[in-house]
């Protein structure tokens, strides 16, 4: 990944998005990674890897209801009790 101050994107913003459209472009900001630049495609095909849905409770799903109700916390982690005095 190519990374470039914030500043030089500015100069030069129609070469790093040149190089955007082939790679990730990490922009920094006072020496910190600030944000990254990808492509439009790239973009919406990291899009469709989130399926991720939120809810307000009154709005939740009969399954999703189901399996709250359950009460399941996942495996027991007898290793982790420690953490709990």
């Amino acid at each position: 990944m190519i990374t470039v101050t914030a500043a030089e994107l500015q100069k030069q913003f129609g070469r790093y998005r040149d190089l955007a459209l082939k790679e990730p472009v990490s922009v920094t900001h006072h020496g910190r990674e600030s944000l990254v630049v990808v492509s439009a495609e790239e973009y919406k095909r990291l899009k469709a890897l989130d399926t991720r849905q939120a809810f307000y409770t009154h709005e939740l799903p009969d399954d999703i209801v189901a399996e709250l109700e359950k009460g399941y916390q996942g495996e027991p982690t007898p290793h982790l009790d420690h953490l709990m005095k």
